[in-house]
């Protein structure tokens, strides 16, 4: 299946310049989604995932479906002041600043192969700092995978090392 087709690019958004690729279109799809959804299932499953771990909110989107198929847990990665209990941090820089990504602190048992799953890569560093908050645990980074992958934005290199999957590139 082409993805691409039901990926709706909208131009200037958020600001001038952006050709922002907005998923929404492809989970309006139920057949798009659950093709999207199934070609990470089974990427999961080639690296033995035990976890699956996604960042706010997109994420979620992509791992909750994945974690229900595989029949295994998900946790959240959110910003700061999101998650009701004891919490671990990890600080990433953004364009113009930095910010704050949290994770329980019990979400993890050391030597658990997780994988983290996001909607884009982009740059990398939210899904740097959710590998960050996924080793303070002791959990073992099994793969990374996402909807999208922005090639000129280089992100992968940024997670060299780490084993990651994309189902789109531009």
């Amino acid at each position: 299946m082409d993805l691409k087709q039901y990926i709706t690019i909208v131009e200037d958004w958020p600001k001038p310049g952006i050709k922002f690729k907005d998923i929404t279109s492809l989970m309006d799809s139920g057949e798009a989604y659950k093709y999207a959804t199934d070609q990470i299932v089974a990427y999961a499953k080639t690296v033995d995932a035990e976890l699956i771990v996604g960042p706010e909110a997109r994420g979620f989107i992509i791992g909750c479906p994945v974690a229900y198929a595989l029949g295994i847990g998900f946790a959240p990665v959110r910003k700061e002041g999101k998650l009701p209990r004891e919490v671990i941090r990890a600080q990433y820089g953004l364009e113009y600043g930095t910010d704050v990504l949290t994770m329980h602190k019990d979400a993890i048992k050391p030597g658990q192969r997780v994988l983290i799953t996001d909607d884009l890569l982009a740059t990398g560093g939210t899904i740097n700092a959710t590998i960050n908050l996924v080793e303070q645990l002791g959990g073992v980074v099994v793969g990374c995978a996402f909807l999208i992958e922005l090639t000129y934005l280089d992100g992968r290199k940024n997670l060299d090392g780490y084993d990651v999957t994309t189902l789109m590139q531009y």
